[in-house]
C-alpha cells in the first residue's frame, strides 16, 4: 500500500475486510456461557402500573433473573439523564423527565422497558416474560406534536402544564422583528412540519456485558458513536460505581445516524443484569423493538414568517416552533432544536431574525440527534418559506434568492442568529448547480413530460450549516522501533471512513506508507474521550492527528540530530526520514524512536470556531397524475466542503446523506395513532425506507472555498446531503403540482396517497 497524498480519492481501507465478513460487530463477539436478555416493553402508551407477578416467570425453564423497577430501586439504580440545562424566556430552569432504566409506576410510551428476563437461551426468555402479570390502567395519551399543546390535551407528565417543557426565545430582540415585520410591503406565513423519522442502521443496538469475578469489574460491548460519552453515565449515574469498575468498548458500528451517540436504558440493564447474575449477558435489539426504542429523530411543527421590502429584500423573520421530545427528555433532546436557530439566516441577509422554541412532552418513543441534528429543520423552513415567498411575488426563485444572498464582499458575516460566516461563494455554488441540471432546459423537458401526461417539476434548495463544534477531542500518536505508528481516538467510525482518512493525513504528514499506519478507536481503557457527531471529524480529530504527527516529528528532531552528529537546526525531515540538509547522511523515525523514552505526541484539538458547509440542491421529478406516484428524473448537487481531503469519501457522503433527505421528504414517517399512542408504521411494512428505485444517480460537483477555523481548511460533510436534500424535493413537488392544484406547499412526507388526493381535490368541483 502506497503513500497517500491529501487530495486523493483512495479507496476506504475499512472495507476489504467488511465485505469478506470479517467484521466484529457486537453480535459477532462470542462470550462463553452467554446468558440472553429480554426486555419486556409496555404494549400502552400511558398508563399507570396497578402490579407485577413475576414469580411464574422466574420458575419457568431457564431462566436465570426476572428484573423490575422494584429490583432497580432495591439496588440503588439511578437515572439516564438529561445533559442539556435550558433557561426559558421568564427565567426559570425546563422541566425534568426522570427516565428509570425500569418503569415502576408508570410507562409513558408504547415500548417503555418494563421488565429485563435472563435466560439460557433467547426462546426461554421471551416465553417467560409471557408470563409475567402486569396489571394496566390505560391513561389518556398525549401524542400529536400540534394538539399536545392545545389547551384540554391531556398531559404526559403531571408536573408539565401544557405539556411544555422548556420554552425559549433566542436571536434578535423580538421587538426589532415585530417591528420590522411592522413595515414590510410582504409578508409570507407558513406553517410546515418537519416529520417525524426513524433512524434504522443497518445494525441495530446489541449490548454485551461481562463480569470479571476477581477484579469486579464489568466490560460492556456495544455500538456506539464514541465509547466515553456513554460510559460515565452508565457508571455513575445509574449503577453508581466508579468509571473504574467499567469499561466500553465499540468494535465495527453498522451505521449510527446520530442514535447511537445517546445512552438508551438495555446498556446499563445488560451490565447491571451481568453484575448480579456474575456471567456474561447479550442483548440485540430485533427490528421491532428499534422501532418502538430507538432515540427517533425531527418531529416538529413550525410557523415561519418571512417580512419582504418592495423590492423583494428580507427584511425579518419570525419562527415558532414545536419541538416533539417524545416522553422522556434525552441526553441531548433540548439541544437539538436549539442547533436550528443559528442556521436560520441561511446563506442570505436577513437582518432581523427571532425564534421562539417550544420543547413539547408526549407519550411517544423519545427524540433527540438525527443526521443533521437541528440543521435540517432550519433550512427545510428557510428554503421553503423563500420558494412560497417568490411564487406570492411571481419571482423566478433563483431571482429571490440572488437579491439576498451573503456575498463574498460581505464576509465574514455576522447572521443576527449567532453564526459568523467566515468564507463562501453561495451564488457561485447556485450558479454552478443550475448548469450541472441544465435548469435552463427544463421547460423543454416540462412539455415533452406533459405531453406523456406527467406533471414535471424543478426545486432548489440552498443549504448552510454550523459543524465542527463541541468540546475538544483528543488523539495520542505512538511510534513503534519495530515500524509501524498507531494513532488512538476516541472518535468512533460508524461507516464514514475514518480509518482511511486518518491514514491518509498521518502518511501524508509522517510520509510513510499506509501499511505503517494502524488506528485504534472504540475502548474506554485505551482511547481518549471523543464523539463522533456533527460533522466534526477532520474539523477536530483530523486537525488532532495531524498535530500530533508535527510534534512527534519535532520530537524527533533532537534526538535525530544527536544520532547524525549535527545541529538540530540542520535536520529536516522528509519521507520518514531525519536528514542533514544536503546530504544524504540520513536516520529513520522508527530507528530514532529506539532512543530515549520512545517517541510519541498527545495532542487535544478544541474547537477555535465553527465551520460553515454549504451548498445547493437541484431536485427534478415527474408525478404520475392518476396514482401520485413521484419519480426523481434528474439530481445535481454543488458542495463547498473547503479543502477536500478525499474527495471519493466526500461524494460518498453526500449520496448517503441526499438518500436519507430524500427518503424524508417522499417516503418516511413514524405515525402515531393520536387517540391510543401506538406507533402505526413499526416495521418495514409500514415504514417505507428509500430503495435503489426511489433514488437516481447524483450529478455531485464541488465549488470549495477553504475555511479559515483550522489549519486544514475543511468543513465537513457528513450531515450535508440530509440538510438540502428535503426541501429541494418538496420545492420540486410543489413545482410538479401547482398549476394543477394551486397548492403551495405541501408537508412531508409527499407519499403517493397525498399528491393523489392533491390532485383528485383540485379536479372536483367545488
Amino acid at each position: 500500500m502506497s503513500k497517500f497524498a491529501l487530495g486523493q480519492s483512495v479507496t476506504r481501507i475499512e472495507d476489504a475486510a467488511l465485505v469478506q465478513g470479517a467484521g466484529r460487530y457486537t453480535d459477532d463477539i462470542a462470550l462463553a456461557g452467554a446468558a440472553h436478555a429480554y426486555v419486556l416493553r409496555s404494549p400502552y402508551a400511558h398508563a399507570a402500573i396497578l402490579g407485577m407477578d413475576t414469580a411464574t416467570a422466574r420458575a419457568a425453564p431457564g431462566v436465570l433473573a426476572v428484573l423490575s423497577a422494584a429490583d432497580a430501586e432495591a439496588d440503588g439504580l439511578g437515572e439516564i439523564p438529561c445533559l442539556i440545562p435550558v433557561t426559558n424566556i421568564d427565567g426559570t430552569q425546563r422541566a425534568d423527565t426522570p427516565r428509570p432504566v425500569l418503569a415502576g409506576k408508570r410507562v409513558r410510551h408504547v415500548g417503555d422497558p418494563v421488565a429485563l428476563v435472563v435466560a439460557e437461551t433467547l426462546e426461554q426468555a421471551k416465553d417467560a416474560a409471557e408470563l409475567i402479570a402486569i396489571e394496566y390502567e390505560s391513561l389518556p395519551a398525549a401524542v400529536d406534536t400540534k394538539g399536545a399543546v392545545l389547551p384540554g390535551a391531556p398531559l404526559a407528565w403531571d408536573h408539565i402544564a401544557g405539556n411544555l417543557c422548556f420554552d425559549l426565545g433566542a436571536g434578535s430582540d423580538k421587538a426589532e422583528v415585530e417591528a420590522a415585520l411592522a413595515r414590510a410591503a410582504h409578508i409570507t406565513r407558513l406553517e410546515l412540519v418537519n416529520n417525524r423519522v426513524i433512524a434504522n442502521p443497518i445494525e441495530p443496538r446489541a449490548a454485551l456485558a461481562d463480569f470479571d469475578t476477581t477484579t469486579g469489574r464489568s466490560t460492556l460491548y456495544t455500538p456506539s458513536q464514541g465509547p466515553h460519552v456513554i460510559h460515565g453515565q452508565i457508571a455513575e449515574a445509574v449503577l453508581k460505581i466508579d468509571k473504574d469498575q467499567l469499561r466500553v468498548i465499540s468494535g465495527n458500528v453498522g451505521g449510527g445516524f446520530g442514535m447511537k451517540i445517546f445512552l438508551h436504558p438495555e446498556q446499563p440493564l445488560v451490565v447491571w443484569a451481568s453484575r448480579r447474575l456474575k456471567r456474561a449477558v447479550r442483548w440485540t435489539a430485533d427490528r421491532s423493538e428499534s422501532f418502538i426504542s430507538d432515540v427517533q429523530g425531527r418531529d416538529n411543527v413550525s410557523v415561519a414568517e418571512l417580512g419582504l421590502d418592495a423590492e423583494g429584500r428580507f427584511l425579518a423573520l419570525r419562527v415558532t416552533t414545536n419541538a416533539n421530545m417524545g416522553a422522556y427528555l434525552s441526553n441531548y433532546a433540548p439541544f437539538i432544536p436549539q442547533l436550528a436557530v443559528p442556521m436560520l439566516s441561511g446563506v442570505y441577509r436577513i437582518p432581523s431574525i427571532y425564534a421562539n422554541i417550544r420543547g413539547v412532552v408526549t407519550n411517544t418513543v423519545p427524540v433527540d440527534a438525527y443526521r443533521g441534528a437541528g440543521r435540517p429543520e432550519a433550512i427545510y423552513l428557510v428554503e421553503r418559506v423563500i420558494d412560497v415567498a417568490a411564487r406570492e411575488l411571481g419571482l423566478a426563485p433563483d431571482e429571490l434568492r440572488r437579491r439576498n444572498f451573503v456575498r463574498p464582499a460581505d464576509l465574514p458575516y455576522q447572521t443576527p442568529v449567532e453564526s459568523l460566516y467566515d468564507s463562501g461563494d453561495f451564488a457561485g455554488v447556485m450558479e454552478r448547480a443550475m448548469q450541472r441540471a441544465d435548469w435552463a432546459g427544463f421547460a423543454a423537458r416540462r412539455a415533452e413530460s406533459k405531453l406523456q401526461g406527467k406533471l414535471r417539476g424543478i426545486g432548489l434548495a440552498m443549504y448552510i450549516e454550523r459543524c465542527g463544534g463541541g468540546e475538544g477531542d483528543t488523539v495520542i500518536l505512538k511510534v513503534d522501533p519495530a515500524g509501524s505508528v498507531t494513532l488512538f481516538s476516541g472518535m468512533q467510525d460508524n461507516g464514514q471512513g475514518h480509518v482511511t482518512t486518518f491514514v491518509q493525513l498521518l502518511s501524508d504528514r509522517l510520509g510513510l506508507d499506509a501499511s505503517r499506519i494502524r488506528v485504534v478507536q472504540g475502548d474506554t481503557d485505551v482511547v481518549p474521550s471523543g464523539l463522533t457527531g456533527g460533522s466534526r471529524f477532520l474539523a477536530i480529530g483530523g486537525v488532532a492527528a495531524m498535530s500530533a504527527a508535527d510534534e512527534v516529528i519535532d520530537k524527533g528532531r533532537d534526538a535525530a540530530a544527536g544520532l547524525l552528529e549535527a545541529a538540530p537546526a540542520d535536520i529536516e525531515y522528509r519521507d520518514g526520514e531525519y536528514r542533514i540538509a544536503g546530504t544524504d547522511r540520513a536516520v529513520s523515525l522508527f530507528e530514532v524512536a529506539k532512543h530515549g523514552d520512545g517517541l510519541g505526541a498527545t495532542h487535544t484539538r478544541t474547537p477555535e470556531a465553527f465551520t460553515y458547509p454549504n451548498g445547493c440542491h437541484v431536485c427534478e421529478l415527474e408525478v404520475d397524475t392518476e396514482t401520485g406516484e413521484v419519480r426523481i428524473v434528474r439530481y445535481s448537487v454543488v458542495d463547498d466542503f473547503g479543502r477536500a481531503i478525499n474527495p471519493l469519501l466526500l461524494e460518498g457522503q453526500v449520496h448517503g446523506g441526499t438518500v436519507q433527505g430524500i427518503g424524508q421528504a417522499l417516503l418516511e414517517v413514524a405515525h402515531y395513532d393520536v387517540e391510543s399512542g401506538q406507533l402505526l408504521s413499526g416495521s418495514f411494512m409500514d415504514y417505507a425506507m428509500p430503495r435503489a428505485d426511489d433514488v437516481p444517480s447524483f450529478d455531485c460537483g464541488f465549488h470549495h472555498s477553504p475555511g479559515t477555523s483550522n489549519p486544514l481548511g475543511v468543513k465537513g460533510a457528513g450531515e450535508a446531503g440530509a440538510v438540502g436534500a428535503p426541501p429541494a424535493v418538496i420545492n420540486a413537488v410543489v413545482d410538479a403540482l401547482y398549476a394543477a392544484t394551486g397548492l403551495k406547499h405541501i408537508d412531508m412526507p409527499a407519499t403517493r396517497e397525498k399528491l393523489w388526493r392533491a390532485l383528485r381535490a383540485a379536479q372536483s368541483p367545488a
